[in-house]
């Protein structure tokens, strides 16, 4: 079982940053030893010997490949191609029939043709970079697997005086911690460990900046266990040094309902990155989830691991256009001026489903909440199932206390907002929308220090039931609507972008609503669970774009 989290905020100028996570380090080859870096290092401060040139001609021409990899050498005319195929199959307004986004993809295609051995480094087929020594002995798809004839288990689960007993075996120096996270001195050092260490993007820009709230609401969900949970100390003097965790989810892929855990924040030290602590984090809480009864589980991370079930883009809905174009998450496109960027951007100053019955969502709620919840989330093919208890927890435990601020419209601690529309003369709940906040600190910048980013989480509409309106034009006009006045709500809680994937019904608003293409993808992954390719940000055979992913990952 992997982390997920590789979605630090990602500049909408294409600039192909990705963001960095431990994951990536989880992902690499184990192969490689800490003997080997010192005596290249010891060589190169040496002077330049034999065995240090040759390392550098063998970097150099490693380097070379890469670039011509990433590099922009896919063809003009297969671009077009595509996009003009895009736009046939799926209309002038998909999100996909853009020609970034398709020379993003076939890009990947590229590298993806290096994992698989279709092609390698300086025109030799060497060893491909998914069939490294780790995820080898890991239970997930590899690539060249054949599409699996039904969705299950890779392997079969164990009775629990079969999982291993003991735990794993922690490199010298170090010891397992089990956190606990109702102790705020505990929830503190890990919130100080991830805005430290945790995920920031290529040129160390902008690091997730969390809260003891945000921990709170994402990793005590119902049902959770404690020693899911899981640190690593430094033996001398207990510093926190590394962290993984895992929550419980009921998941359903394809029609399929299984228990699951949701694996997140793995972090280590940046300082201890060479100390291979990943691997071994990831088998620890393996074994932790094995002596629960839990077998599968489900991560993302925005580096291809073997093998994403499906891969999202994100999107950016600008709000604060000079913070955003100063600290250079955006900038002011050729023929635009800031303040005609400002114009373009500005929102209305409150929601337009006011009259219609839009409120914020209340305890009492919560049964209406959750029936429209399930009936409209059956239309994706991998979704959480949620319970009332649950319903509750992810949109209302988070609200923060007290009341709203008159000048920020938060409450103190808030994380979560939740709306829902309430038909004034049958008081039915017929809508309902939620976004969550999570900041990410902007490094050595003079003048800001915060960037306030609001997420799109879950939401429905009662319109989707009526006849004809599955992929008309009565569901796009009310998603609209409604995550229309998500952005207004967002935007007088004083956040400074809006942010959505290609998943669940965003590619019906994306475009209308003024979401700029962001360079950052996230690919999702299951563990011990062999399914069929879902629909991202691509379509599948049987699935229009974003249909097949009703997952949100906090």
């Amino acid at each position: 079982m992997a982390s997920n989290k590789a979605k630090a905020p990602e500049n909408t100028d294409y600039s192909e940053e990705q963001p960095t996570s431990e994951v990536d380090a989880g992902a690499e080859d184990e192969s490689g030893s800490e003997s080997e870096t010192e005596v290249t290092v010891a060589a190169a401060e040496s002077g330049p010997s034999s065995a240090s040139k040759k390392k550098k001609k063998k970097r150099s021409k490693i380097a070379r490949a890469i670039s011509a990899i990433k590099g922009d050498s896919v063809p003009q005319a297969v671009v077009d191609q595509v996009v003009a195929k895009v736009k046939e199959e799926h209309g002038e307004d998909s999100p996909a029939a853009s020609e970034d986004v398709v020379r993003d993809l076939l890009k990947q295609l590229k590298l993806k043709d290096v994992i698989e051995g279709k092609a390698g480094f300086g025109g030799k087929n060497k060893k491909e970079i998914g069939d490294h020594k780790f995820w080898g002995t890991q239970p997930v798809p590899h690539y060249g697997d054949e599409a699996p004839e039904e969705d299950g288990p890779i392997e079969l689960s164990k009775p629990r005086e079969e999982v291993r007993q003991e735990a794993y075996p922690l490199p010298k120096d170090f010891e397992w911690s089990t956190l606990d996270i109702n102790e705020p001195a505990q929830i503190k050092e890990v919130y100080e460990l991830l805005s430290a260490n945790y995920v920031e993007d290529d040129h160390a820009a902008f690091r997730f900046r969390y809260t003891a709230e945000f921990l709170e609401w994402a990793l005590k969900p119902p049902g959770w266990h404690k020693e899911w949970h899981l640190g690593v100390r430094v033996s001398s003097n207990k510093k926190l040094v590394a962290f993984i965790s895992g929550v419980p989810i009921n998941l359903r892929v394809r029609n399929k309902d299984f228990h699951a855990v949701e694996i997140n924040y793995l972090c280590v030290h940046k300082k201890l990155r060479s100390k291979r602590l990943t691997p071994v984090l990831i088998k620890e809480i393996t074994r932790q989830c094995h002596l629960k009864g839990i077998f599968q589980a489900i991560y993302t991370a925005g580096l291809v691991l073997p093998t994403p079930i499906s891969t999202c883009r994100y999107y950016h809905r600008t709000l604060n256009v000079p913070k955003l174009v100063d600290v250079k998450f955006t900038y002011v496109p050729r023929n635009m001026t800031i303040a005609r960027m400002i114009r373009q951007y500005k929102v209305p100053s409150a929601p337009a489903l006011t009259r219609a019955g839009l409120r914020e969502m209340e305890d009492r709620d919560v049964p209406a909440v959750t029936d429209l919840y399930r009936r409209y989330m059956t239309r994706f093919d991998m979704i959480p199932v949620l319970e009332e208890e649950d319903v509750r927890h992810q949109f209302l435990s988070g609200r923060g206390t007290g009341e709203l601020d008159s000048s920020t419209r938060r409450r103190q601690g808030q994380v979560v907002w939740a709306y829902v529309v309430e038909n004034p003369e049958t008081h039915a709940i017929t809508d309902f929308f939620s976004f969550y906040t999570l900041p990410s600190t902007i490094i050595g910048h003079p003048r800001h220090d915060l960037l306030e980013a609001a997420y799109l989480y879950y939401y429905a509409t009662d319109v989707v039931f009526a006849d004809g309106t599955e992929e008309g034009d009565a569901l796009k006009k009310r998603l609209n609507e409604l995550i229309n006045d998500a952005i207004i709500v967002a935007d007088l809680a004083k956040f400074d972008v809006f942010n959505a994937l290609t998943l669940m019904d965003n590619s019906l608003f994306l475009q209308e609503l003024k979401f700029g293409s962001g360079d950052g993808l996230l690919n999702f992954y299951l563990y011990n669970w062999r399914s069929k390719a879902l629909a991202g940000m691509s379509a599948t055979d049987d699935r229009s774009v974003g249909r097949g992913v009703g997952v949100v990952m906090l």
